[in-house]
């Protein structure tokens, strides 16, 4: 491998971005209150991830900061990560790495987007210091493999090489948090969205007995359910079994949404203030109150949903 280049050691915190502190603090609960829950019997208690940060949004900082920790301790400055055009993830990894002095490096899905404008969210990241590389499809779906990470390494390594999402033992184990907070809350169900299961898999590991995790998922045809279980696996030596995943509420995948998804994103905004992001949050929580009707709860049942941004 061709060692990297010496480059200057990066500001602490910028100006104008705010930093990361060293641990990731409680976020807060708030109930719910709506008609639809009131009919049910059902208190909802929302997990307001959303608001640790405004820019590295909570369950991305508690997977971020460890993997961060893990790169300084081996004497790296760089983390390598990937996602897709509209990746949430590295958008948050580019703060994260700005606000910490820490170079990052994103792999995108699609070398066609190599020569073209790049999307708000791209631009983003690039603005806040990340340095774009672009694979294609094929490539991409072997990133795992030595002959598609050892030229990306001899490009921008070293570096930590964190898989998209950020679930890696480390992230895993950065969520175990989140489910350990809700410990005292009176929540039975604690309901989050999927992605690539990382979230969910230190959530569930850190609920007491008698809470159990219901993940919904936001990708259509992807094995979520085998990542998680994987995830936990990796993290902790075993799958708990405190957890399942409902697949029926992807609206059509990663990306994708409908116009019924979208009403529904933009009543719940007009009603209670708070926008969702529709690729993730939106769908799981339409599935929490189409399940209202379903009889995926009991009457008296408290149930917290995890905003994470």
């Amino acid at each position: 491998m061709t060692p990297a280049p010496d480059r200057p050691p990066g500001p602490a915190q910028p100006p104008g971005l705010p930093g990361l502190e060293p641990t990731v603090p409680e976020s807060r609960l708030e109930e719910l209150s709506d008609p639809r829950l009131r009919r049910a019997g059902v208190r909802l208690l929302l997990k307001r991830d959303d608001l640790l940060h405004p820019l590295v949004p909570g369950n991305k900082w508690r997977k971020l900061l460890p993997n961060l920790a893990e790169a300084r301790a081996a004497g790296l400055d760089t983390v390598l990560t990937f996602g897709g055009a509209y990746s949430n993830h590295l958008r948050a990894t580019a703060a994260a790495g700005r606000a910490t002095g820490m170079r990052t490096v994103g792999v995108v899905r699609g070398d066609e987007l190599r020569d073209r404008p790049l999307n708000p969210s791209l631009a983003q990241a690039a603005a806040w210091g990340m340095e774009l590389d672009f694979l294609d499809r094929a490539r991409w779906r072997q990133r795992d493999c030595a002959a598609v990470l050892d030229p990306l390494l001899d490009r921008h390594g070293p570096a930590l090489v964190v898989p998209e999402g950020g679930s890696n033992p480390a992230g895993v184990r950065g969520c175990v948090a989140l489910g350990r907070e809700l410990a005292g809350s009176g929540a039975s169900v604690v309901c989050c969205s999927v992605g690539t299961g990382g979230t969910l898999a230190g959530l569930a590991a850190g609920l007491t007995d008698g809470q159990f995790a219901l993940g919904f998922s936001a990708l259509r045809h992807a094995p979520v359910e085998a990542e998680t279980a994987a995830l936990q696996l990796a993290s902790f030596g075993r799958r708990t079994p405190n957890w399942r995943i409902d697949s029926s509420r992807h609206f059509g995948g990663y990306g994708r949404t409908t116009p019924e998804l979208t009403a529904f994103a933009e009543d719940f905004q007009e009603q209670h203030g708070i926008a969702l992001d529709l690729g993730y949050e939106a769908k799981a929580l339409f599935g929490v109150f189409a399940g209202l009707g379903e009889g995926l709860f009991r009457r008296g049942t408290t149930a917290a949903f995890l905003i994470a941004g």
